[in-house]
Parts: structure tokens; sequence; C-alpha cells
């Protein structure tokens, strides 16, 4: 089993800056891909940006040139920085990990990210 555990977020202003965090624990666990996903009520789940083990990384449009995604060392924790922040950025945002060791696609609880305008 994979715990994932989100951090981070908040209420700020647009054009402000803000980080999520995201660590997945377990026994021997080892992920594939990381990633990002954010949703507002009434809209299915969104790609945000994604990293792979080689942290090869790709975004969605609407955020490219303002997120940054990023894994620590140990390739369990994941970050999003996220600056000049809209308030369309704000949603409900999701960390997601594929996992190898155990086989899996395990969800984090969501962090509120709330842009002002």
């Amino acid at each position: 089993q994979v715990h994932v555990v989100q951090s981070g977020g908040g209420l700020v202003q647009s054009g402000g800056s803000l980080r999520i965090d995201c660590a997945a624990s377990g026994d021997g666990v080892s992920l594939n891909a990381m990633a990002w996903y954010r949703q507002t009520p009434g809209k299915p789940r969104a790609l945000v940006a994604r990293i792979t083990n080689d942290d090869d990384t790709s975004y969605a449009t609407s955020v490219e040139g303002r997120f940054t995604i990023s894994r620590g060392n140990a390739k369990n924790t994941m970050f999003l920085q996220m600056n000049s922040l809209k308030p369309e950025d704000t949603a409900l945002y999701y960390c997601h990990a594929d996992s190898f060791n155990p086989r899996g696609l395990y969800w984090g609880q969501g962090t509120q990210v709330t842009v002002s305008p």
C-alpha cells in the first residue's frame, strides 16, 4: 500500500506564489511518474503537470511558464511551485503517483489553492 500525503497551498492574491508538496510512503515503495491534477466544481479532474523518474516534465498549456514541477532526490516526493497565480488557477489540487512497487495508481487527499482577484 502507498500512502500519499499533500501539504501546502492556501489563499494568495493574484500574481502571488504558492507551493504544494506531495510525499508518498510505504514499505519498499518505488514510483514511476508523478503528476499534479486540479479540479473545480462541476468539472473533471485535469492534468496540470507531470514528471517522470528521469525528471522529464510536461505541463498544461495554461500553466506553462508559471508553474514548475520537481521531485526530491528520493523520488518519492514531488513539488509544484506556482508563480504568477491567476484567479482561474483556483482549484482543488491532487497529487497522483504511478507506483511499480507495489503496482497501482494512488491519489493524495487534495489541497485547496485559492487565488483572489
